[in-house]
């Protein structure tokens, strides 16, 4: 399973299904009340549904009251937009634009920015028709039972309420089989143009520290301390510098920091703590240690540095900027994939896994054994053994599935762009992040923001190509 870490929003259900839901009045309860939503919401989607009067009576009857009166607005590469299709998303924009609260752009503005969304997606949804991209009705009644559930109702009652707003059951899941085309499509053509390098997380993690004061990083050094004795002679001052020298030569040849540290400081932790100084907040260290230090990568050996006590060697050893978890839960689960195409089918893979998973259920088989005979991951092997996962590590739509999981319990079928997964978590820990763990992290949250670039510019080399013809504007 090639995972992935953090949410990767173009590529996650979570996003599509964001976005699909806002077209319904629906939104991410974490989502800001300020005006625009995150392209990218977190793994774990949680929707709700808006105030039952919050979509006004023209929201729920604009398409039924104008149809007589409908009319082309747009052709997109020969398929026609309608008046009606505008007036239907523009209604509920408004509905979504009120309740963020804010300015709220003249009709006229807005209906045109509707129509060029809506314009957007056409050429998405032809490109995905022509790629052969096709979403299975398992995937939209996976999609359907995630929506009602992140808002605390069954699927009849999520159904109820959307009847009382206009939107019947048809409309809403072709609209989730549109989102899901659509999620699918970036997923291939997107993800494949971006890339994140060891250079761009020591960028961003430099940008971080730049932007942050003092009091909201911590850092961990190592410190080597060779005293200067007062009124020294030039003699003795240089004598001290080679000392401090040769200790920074040998920590940075590989040689133990600790060890070192004994054998060549002259500070109290050298003996006591192997020279570390302990995580504490960055206002805590004498200036000269947080600017010989900030931008440096963790590891990091810095110096000798001169200061009025003597000369100092500085190792970079931990670093926790405001914001950045220092512990997380992790989870340790094994999973079957079943891959789909054109010889197994998203809804036949899901009854074959429901099949293993009552035979799991009911002792007539072990799930590794199956994982070993039937899943098509590598992880086969080791009986489908992932080991232990940070938050962010799997594609949303299995990390979801799996945070609701508790230990010994076997998930449902559950689809991703992977193919169709069955997914046993283990155990559950809370652990603390390592140096790796936590660069991981930060190449998540550069690679969110490369994805966000590399969209806009995929879908603009897209729209660019494709031939529009506007009509009359909408009404």
């Amino acid at each position: 399973m090639n995972h992935r870490v953090i949410a990767v929003a173009l590529a996650a259900l979570a996003s599509v299904l964001s976005q699909g839901a806002l077209a319904q009045g629906l939104r991410p309860s974490g989502a800001p009340s300020g005006k625009g939503l995150s392209a990218r919401p977190g793994p774990a989607t949680s929707l709700t549904l808006p105030p039952a009067d919050a979509v006004p009576a023209s929201a729920s009857n604009s398409s039924s009251a104008t149809r007589q009166a409908d009319f082309i607005v747009a052709v997109v590469n020969s398929e026609p937009v309608t008046n009606n299709e505008v007036r239907a998303r523009l209604a509920r924009a408004e509905v979504q634009l009120a309740r963020q609260g804010g300015p709220m752009p003249t009709r006229d503005v807005l209906a045109r920015e509707v129509l060029e969304r809506i314009i957007l997606e056409r050429v998405q949804l032809q490109q995905a028709r022509e790629a052969g991209i096709k979403v299975d009705d398992f995937s939209v009644g996976q999609a359907e039972q995630g929506v009602a559930r992140q808002n605390g109702m069954t699927v009849d009652e999520l159904y109820r309420r959307l009847g009382r707003e206009g939107m019947t059951r048809e409309r809403f899941r072709d609209d989730l089989r549109n989102q899901l085309t659509l999620q699918r499509l970036r997923e291939r053509e997107v993800e494949a143009r971006v890339k994140v390098s060891d250079l761009d997380i020591d960028q961003y993690l430099r940008e971080q520290q730049q932007g942050a004061d003092a009091a909201s990083t911590e850092i961990n050094l190592g410190h080597v301390l060779v005293l200067v004795p007062e009124n020294a002679s030039p003699a003795q001052v240089a004598e001290r510098q080679a000392r401090a020298q040769q200790a920074a030569d040998k920590i940075r040849a590989g040689e133990d920091f600790a060890a070192v540290a004994r054998e060549y400081s002259d500070a109290p932790e050298g003996q006591r703590a192997g020279g570390l100084l302990g995580l504490r907040p960055a206002d805590r260290y004498p200036e000269l240690f947080v600017n010989s230090t900030q931008g440096q990568p963790i590891g990091s050996i810095v110096g000798p540095v001169r200061s009025p006590a003597g000369f100092h060697v500085l190792k970079v050893v931990e670093r926790v900027t405001a914001g950045m978890p220092t512990t997380v839960v992790q989870n340790h689960a094994r999973h079957i994939l079943l891959r789909t195409g054109p010889q197994l089918s998203e809804s036949a893979a899901a009854a074959r896994l429901a099949d293993y998973r009552r035979r799991v259920q009911t002792g007539q088989a072990d799930f590794a054994t199956l994982a070993r005979e039937h899943s098509q991951d590598g992880s086969a092997k080791e009986g489908g053994d992932l080991g232990w996962a940070s938050p962010g590590r799997y594609v949303p739509e299995f990390e979801q599935a799996l945070e609701a999981l508790k230990p010994g319990d076997v998930s449902e079928p559950i689809v991703t762009r992977f193919g169709v997964h069955l997914i046993q978590l283990l155990e559950r820990r809370e652990a603390k992040l390592t140096q790796r763990e936590q660069r991981d992290m930060v190449r998540d949250l550069v690679r969110e923001k490369k994805l966000d670039e590399a969209y806009a510019t995929w879908a603009q080399e897209l729209r660019g190509r494709a031939y529009v013809e506007y009509r009359e504007p909408p009404q």
